[in-house]
């Protein structure tokens, strides 16, 4: 939900006109979009029935790369975030660099326990 937070109030401006914009949209749409995905996965069941795929370590690839990104994108959004760039877009993009980090902070505690539980897996 956070995740979609961030990219609507970013795709609700002309976010087009400044790539650093885009790159956030790119990777809250992504990492959105996947997540949901592997969501559906977990509440399926699915990952039962495919047994040959790691899926603590493809859990933890993923968590810890939508970690990297999203920080980066977070860091990108706060510091292109200024009243003199388009004052009518000011607002969204504030919230949007704010959710950015909550995101990030989601992401990074789902990084840890994602680390922990691949470590149990490969100590056994």
């Amino acid at each position: 939900v956070l995740g979609l937070l961030v990219w609507t109030l970013i795709a609700g401006t002309e976010y087009f006109l400044y790539p650093a914009f885009g790159w956030v949209m790119f990777v809250a749409v992504f990492y959105w979009v996947l997540t949901v995905f592997f969501l559906i996965i977990y509440m399926t069941m699915t990952y039962t029935r495919i047994p040959q795929v790691p899926w603590t370590t493809v859990g933890l690839c993923f968590n810890g790369s939508a970690f990297i990104l999203y920080l980066i994108a977070a860091i990108v959004d706060a510091s292109s975030v200024t009243k003199e760039l388009d004052g009518h877009n000011y607002n969204s993009w504030a919230a949007s660099s704010f959710f950015a980090f909550v995101v990030t902070s989601c992401y990074a505690g789902n990084t840890y326990f994602s680390f922990i539980s691949w470590r149990s897996r490969t100590l056994q």
